[in-house]
């Protein structure tokens, strides 16, 4: 038995045309899941889409802004349109518009971040755990951050906005369990992605974190999508509520 194999499952995965959602989504399709690849930007999904049809696996490309309602009912619906249900949600798009204090920030970027980084999830989760419940199976994943563990003197809001997806893992777990279904969050530490390209293109920087984490190296997009295929799984048939990090030993 392979309890990796995903065969006739079908996935949604959020900020899934680059870096941690590009990974997740190629992991999810070659351990055999049909997965529709969403973003804001339609022509980015379908390139993604086509580059995993291509490799001989099943995806299709159907754009969301997280922060509208609408788009992500739109999202599901289409979803079920095309393949009929919807096994895993992988909610990892997130925003991060501000840097610096708290006091700084202002209530537009708080509730933004809030929106998109907790509202919206919640929002995509209770449109699919119904249709999990009837079948008794389903996993539902979040994207966190270290962030949401430790505190940043700078990242104040979107640590507080992590911590919150955390907690709704967690509270989710307890409600759906029943049924069968498993709802976890990832904790990535520093992953060699855009959101972090202002450090890892510093020379000074990246050797500076380098030196602080005991392997010695910052994360790769793939050091993630492996243990999003792990929770999606039978693999993973006996986690739920849980927070994995995976950081390098950071926090440690």
């Amino acid at each position: 038995m392979n309890a990796f194999d995903l065969s006739g499952k079908v996935a949604i995965i959020t900020g899934a045309t680059r870096g941690i959602g590009k990974s997740i989504a190629q992991h999810l399709a070659a351990a055999g899941a049909s997965v529709v690849v969403s973003s804001r930007t339609a022509q980015a999904c379908e390139e993604v889409a086509q580059s995993i049809r291509d490799s001989g696996a099943q995806a299709i490309g159907v754009a969301a802004n997280i922060s509208k309602k609408p788009e992500l009912e739109a999202l599901v619906r289409r979803t079920l349109e095309h393949w009929g249900r919807v096994d895993v949600l992988v909610a990892n798009a997130a925003s991060n518009p501000y840097y610096g204090p708290m006091m700084g920030a202002s209530d537009e970027v708080f509730d933004k971040v809030m929106r998109n980084n907790v509202q919206s999830n919640m929002w995509l989760a209770n449109m699919v755990l119904p249709g999990m419940a009837e079948r008794k199976d389903g996993a539902v994943i979040f994207v966190g951050s270290i962030g949401g563990l430790r505190g940043r003197a700078a990242l104040g809001i979107y640590g507080m906005s992590k911590a919150a997806e955390m907690q709704m893992a967690r509270c989710m777990a307890l409600e759906w369990g029943r049924h069968n279904i498993r709802i976890n969050c990832i904790a990535p530490g520093l992953i060699r992605t855009d959101f972090s390209r202002a450090i890892w293109e510093n020379p000074k920087l990246l050797a500076e974190r380098e030196q602080l984490l005991p392997l010695g190296r910052i994360g790769e997009p793939d050091d993630i999508g492996g243990i999003a295929l792990l929770l999606a799984s039978k693999a993973g048939a006996f986690i739920t509520g849980q927070v994995i990090t995976a950081d390098g030993g950071e926090t440690t």
